[in-house]
């Protein structure tokens, strides 16, 4: 089991920068991929960014590809969103996401935890 956190949402400006973490807990963090979705007001929660257990392999939405890009640290038990560029399209509630199974978690119901998520508001 994983207990995630997520932290660094916030209001910027159009072509600004933020960078999210997800912290987790327990010693098997290393077991779990890991991902980001988001959902904006009205909308459904969509995927984001996903990464391998290793961190060695990756997969973005086609609409933050070239601008955002996903990272772990597992010494850390944490995972990033370093999001460049931003647009006010990208403002949504950001969730930190975990699958013990899978290679890249990428659809919601492969997700088996979330964290409680974090504020992005992207002004134009």
């Amino acid at each position: 089991q994983v207990q995630l956190v997520e932290s660094g949402g916030g209001l910027v400006q159009a072509g600004g920068s933020l960078r999210l973490s997800c912290a987790a807990s327990g010693r098997t963090f290393s077991n779990y991929a890991m991902g980001w979705f988001r959902q904006a007001p009205g909308k459904e929660r969509e995927f984001v960014a996903a990464i391998s257990r290793t961190g060695t392999s990756s997969d973005y939405a086609d609409s933050v590809k070239g601008r955002f890009t996903i990272s772990r640290d597992n010494a850390k038990n944490t995972v990033y969103l370093q999001m460049n560029s931003l647009k006010p399209e990208d403002t949504a509630v950001y969730y930190c996401a975990a699958n013990s199974r899978v290679p890249l978690v990428t659809r919601l119901r492969e997700v088996d935890y979330w964290g409680q998520g974090t504020q992005v508001t992207v002004s134009s």
